[in-house]
C-alpha cells in the first residue's frame, strides 16, 4: 500500500489498517486522527506535523521514521519499534508507550506530559528540554523499569514525574527540573545532576552514588536510606530537607545550605562540609569520624549522641549547638 491509497481510503470512512506496509512513504501533514496502524511497517516512513491522535500504533514498525511534530496525544505505542526515530518536537501528551523501544531517539522538546513510559527503552535518546511532567516511569514488579541509560535529559521538565525505581545511573539531568517527583529506589549512580531542582523530590533509598548534585536545589526532599557516597554536593541547598539514615560517606558537602535538616544516624565519614550552614540541623547520632568541618556554621544544631571525637572542627561555631553529651556549648 502506498501513501495516496491510505489517504483515499481513510477519507471515504476506513481506519483500520492493520499489518500494512507503508516502509518510507511520505504521509507529511496528513490528518489520520483514529487510525489502527498497529503492526504495521513504517521504517524509515515520513509522517511530519501529521495528526495521529489517538492513533493505535501498537507494535508498529517505526525504525528511523520521521516523526517531528506530529501530534500523538492519547495514541497507542505500546511495544512500537522506534528505535533512531525523530520525535523533535512530537506531541506525546497522555501517549501509552509501555515497553516501546526509543533507543537513540531525537525527542528534543518534545511533549511526554501524563505519558506511561513504564518499561520503555530510552536509552541513549535525547531528551534535551522535553516536558515529562506526570511521566509514569516507574518499576513494574521489580524486573520491568525504564531504561534511560546514557539518554539526555538537560534541562528536561520531570515536574511529578513517577521514576520509582528508574534506571538513571549517568544520564544528563544538569539543569532539568523534578521538583516533587518520585525517585523512590532509583539509581542515579554517576548521573549529572549539576543545578537540577529536586524540590520536595522523593528520594527514598535512592543510589546516588558518585552523582554530581552541585549548586542542586533540594530544599524540602526526602532522602532517607539514600546512598549518596562519593557523591559532589558542593554549594547544593538541602534546607528543611529529610535525610536519616543517610550514607554521604567522603561527599563532597562544601559550602552546602544544610539549614534545619534532619540528619539523625547519618553517616558522614570523611565527608568535606568546610563552610556548610548547618545551622538548626538535627544531628542526632550522626557519625562524623574524620570529617572536615572547618568553618562551619553549627549554630543551635542538635549533635547529641555524634560521633565528633576525630572530626575537624577548626573555625566551626557551634553557639547554642547541643553537643554530643547534651550540654549546651555557650
Amino acid at each position: 500500500m502506498d501513501a495516496s491509497e491510505l489517504l483515499n481510503r481513510y477519507a471515504s470512512g476506513e481506519t483500520k489498517f492493520t499489518g500494512v506496509n507503508l516502509a518510507g512513504e511520505d504521509l507529511s501533514g496528513s490528518d489520520l486522527i483514529g487510525v489502527d496502524l498497529s503492526r504495521a511497517d513504517l521504517h524509515s516512513a515520513v509522517l511530519v506535523f501529521s495528526y495521529l491522535n489517538r492513533a493505535t500504533l501498537s507494535k508498529a514498525n517505526l525504525l528511523s521514521s520521521k516523526l517531528s511534530g506530529a501530534n500523538l496525544s492519547q495514541s497507542d505505542l505500546i511495544g512500537a519499534k522506534l528505535r533512531d526515530a525523530d520525535l523533535h518536537g512530537a506531541m506525546l501528551q497522555n501517549a501509552d508507550l509501555r515497553s516501546a523501544d526509543l533507543t537513540l531517539a531525537n525527542l528534543l522538546d518534545a511533549n511526554l506530559i501524563d505519558a506511561d513510559l513504564r518499561n520503555t527503552n530510552l536509552s541513549g535518546a535525547n531528551l534535551t528540554g522535553a516536558c515529562l511532567r506526570g511521566a509514569n516511569m516507574r518499576e513494574e514488579n521489580r524486573r520491568y523499569s525504564t531504561n534511560l541509560r546514557g539518554a539526555n535529559l538537560r534541562k528536561a521538565d520531570l515536574r511529578g514525574a513517577n521514576l520509582t525505581g528508574a534506571d538513571l545511573a549517568r544520564v544528563d539531568l544538569r539543569g532539568a527540573n523534578l521538583s516533587e517527583a518520585t525517585l523512590r529506589g532509583a539509581d542515579l549512580s554517576e548521573a549529572d545532576l549539576d543545578e537540577a531542582s529536586l524540590k520536595g523530590a522523593l528520594l527514598t533509598e535512592a543510589k546516588l552514588v558518585g552523582a554530581n548534585l552541585r549548586r542542586a536545589n533540594l530544599t524540602n526532599a526526602k532522602l532517607e536510606r539514600a546512598d549518596a557516597t562519593e557523591a559532589d554536593l558542593a554549594g547544593a541547598d538541602f534546607q528543611r530537607a529529610v535525610m536519616p539514615d543517610i550514607k554521604l560517606i567522603k561527599a563532597d558537602l562544601r559550602q552546602a545550605i544544610l539549614v534545619a535538616v534532619r540528619l539523625s544516624r547519618a553517616d558522614l565519614s570523611r565527608a568535606n562540609l568546610q563552610g556548610a550552614n548547618l545551622r538548626d540541623a538535627e544531628l542526632v547520632d550522626v557519625y562524623f569520624a574524620r570529617a572536615n568541618l572547618t568553618n562551619a556554621d553549627l549554630t543551635h544544631a542538635n549533635l547529641v549522641r555524634a560521633e565528633l571525637s576525630s572530626a575537624n572542627l577548626m573555625g566551626a561555631d557551634l553557639r547554642r549547638a547541643t553537643l554530643p553529651d547534651g550540654r549546651v556549648y555557650d
